[in-house]
């Protein structure tokens, strides 16, 4: 796996976040899979969010070309994915938003979070 850059920016905040436009972005496990996204501006405000090829084969989501001139991706460079984790409680699960993931340039950590077609909004996680 690509290393995760140890900061994120977002060329456009994330929605509903729109004072917070740097990030840290913190390792939570050994394998590199899940991560706290944690605001510069607020460290309280935070998202888990991981590695979904660790969690759903097949999620292979292409991006598109304005969000690689968005987040200067030559060709070919692979962008980092992540998904933004919501915690399950009271017998709902954990689960994924496969639909909206955050795309991140790792050589620079400018970020963008698209919408896809055709993914799930909550996806069960595990």
């Amino acid at each position: 796996m690509t290393a995760a850059p140890a900061h994120v920016h977002p060329v456009v905040p994330l929605p509903g976040l729109p004072e917070h436009l740097e990030y840290s972005l913190d390792g939570l496990d050994d394998e590199g899979v899940l991560f706290a996204m944690r605001s510069l501006a607020d460290p309280a405000v935070r998202l888990f969010v991981v590695r979904p090829e660790a969690f759903f084969d097949g999620y292979t989501p292409g991006v598109d070309s304005e969000t690689r001139e968005a987040l200067s991706l030559a060709d070919d460079d692979q962008p980092l994915l992540f998904v933004v984790v919501h915690p399950g409680g009271e017998g709902a699960p954990t689960t994924a938003n496969l639909l909206a993931p955050v795309v991140v340039n790792p050589s620079t950590g400018a970020a963008a979070q698209v919408v896809l077609d055709g993914w799930p909004l909550r996806a069960p996680l595990g």
